[in-house]
């Protein structure tokens, strides 16, 4: 092939990837399901807080250390190109992708280590139905990852979230507390709920104090 059609070629695959990238519009995710998080250059996280659950031991007992977490992330055209692309270059069929919109991820998460496990991996068209499958029981130290990592953001964005929606969680479990487990969490959810009401109390007083700051040097 000579470099003139060479030329045309990637000229005619730049327009495409331009026209792609000016129509694509990431799949819309309900919002009253999942708990939308961040969107970086590639990507947008979500955490489903509706199947949001702790695991249950072998007694059929609530573990309160466990997390179990399905998350979305929804694509944009530059990462559904990546993907795609590289299955090309190891030479593997692309056909499944050709409505790929983002993958599901399941997490399970040991709160006390700040452990994350992806247990499973699923790529995903626009309508949520899974083309692909992998489980790489991948694990994470959340500690490890910077400030600034998108998943270190994301992971302590979803440990947050439990923080203040325990008893929300546990409803969502199929396990169940002790007695004694059960006077315990209710003790620790009553001490929460002041630390969270002193929380909010201070963020809404230092924000009332920002605008008066604010207010008194547009005055002057």
């Amino acid at each position: 092939m000579n470099r003139k059609w060479m030329c045309a070629l990637a000229l005619a695959a730049a327009l495409n990837f331009s026209t792609a990238e000016a129509t694509y519009t990431p799949p819309k995710v309900p919002e009253d399901i999942y708990q939308w998080v961040q969107s970086s250059e590639r990507m947008n996280y979500f955490f489903n807080k509706q199947e949001m659950s702790y695991g249950v031991d072998a007694n059929g007992h609530a573990d309160l250390d466990t997390l179990i977490v399905p998350v979305i992330k929804t694509y944009d055209h530059v990462q559904i190109e990546d993907v795609r692309m590289k299955r090309s270059w190891r030479m593997e069929s692309t056909e499944d992708l050709t409505d790929l919109a983002g993958e599901a991820n399941y997490l399970t998460i040991n709160i006390p280590r700040g452990v994350v496990t992806v247990d499973a991996v699923e790529l995903i068209d626009s309508k949520f139905w899974t083309v692909e499958r992998s489980e790489p029981k991948k694990e994470v130290v959340i500690a490890e990852l910077t400030e600034k990592s998108r998943d270190g953001i994301f992971y302590r964005a979803i440990l947050a979230y439990e923080k203040d929606h325990r008893t929300e969680i546990l409803s969502h479990t199929k396990g169940t507390l002790t007695e004694e487990e059960q006077k315990q969490f209710e003790k620790e959810e009553k001490h929460h709920e002041k630390e969270m009401k002193k929380r909010k109390e201070k963020e809404e007083r230092e924000k009332r104090e920002k605008e008066q700051k604010e207010h008194q040097q547009e005055a002057e």
